[in-house]
């Protein structure tokens, strides 16, 4: 039997939610065949899930210098490093999606470092892990390091956002207590 979305928080129903909020969990039930859990227990506080999944699209959906699979391995790196279950397995199937690779995903969350990423990958999931466990340590060789990979300002900060944000949901979903749906388990594993 399946454990609940969030056991610490009640799970409105979807016949209950303001309509925007229904609207958009209903269009990702009809893309992915199922509720991310995610959706259904931040709907307890609609404001919070409106400005939440705003701020998440305008750093996961985006066009950058960071590829989308690249977003995800930041996710799915400092998920694994502040102890995530949900993030690791939600992201982690993006992740494998996004990258086409079934194995990436399980490597990142285990040890990022001897990952088959690039150099460039390794220098932007140091600097990510840095945001996310030690942000106060930040210099500028952390800056130059990055540069010298080819990331521009901009890709430096959606690296450092993603952390951060990503920071902000695993905690979220540690102190909510939720878990990943049954269905991102075996997501991007096998060839379709």
């Amino acid at each position: 039997m399946t454990e609940p979305i969030a056991t610490r928080f009640p799970v409105p129903p979807l016949d209950k939610l303001p309509e925007d909020i229904r609207e958009r969990i209903l269009a990702v039930q009809e893309k992915s065949g199922f509720v991310p859990n995610v959706f259904l227990a931040f709907a307890y506080r609609p404001d919070e899930f409106r400005a939440f999944f705003a701020y998440h699209d305008a750093l996961m959906e985006k066009d950058s210098g960071l590829s989308k699979a690249e977003r995800e391995m930041i996710v799915v790196a400092t998920s694994a490093a502040n102890q995530c279950h949900y993030c690791v397995i939600a992201h982690g199937a993006i992740l494998r999606i996004r990258a086409k690779d079934p194995l990436i995903a399980d490597q990142i969350a285990v040890n990022y470092r001897k990952a088959d990423i690039t150099p460039r990958q390794r220098a932007m999931l140091d600097f990510a892990m840095k945001v996310s466990r030690e942000a106060s340590t930040i210099s500028e060789a952390d800056f130059g390091a990055l540069k010298a990979h080819g990331f521009s300002d901009d890709d430096i900060w959606d690296i450092a956002a993603i952390a951060a944000f990503f920071a902000l949901s695993n905690r979220m979903a540690n102190f909510t207590a939720m878990r990943p749906n049954d269905e991102f388990y075996m997501m991007g594993r096998l060839p379709k």
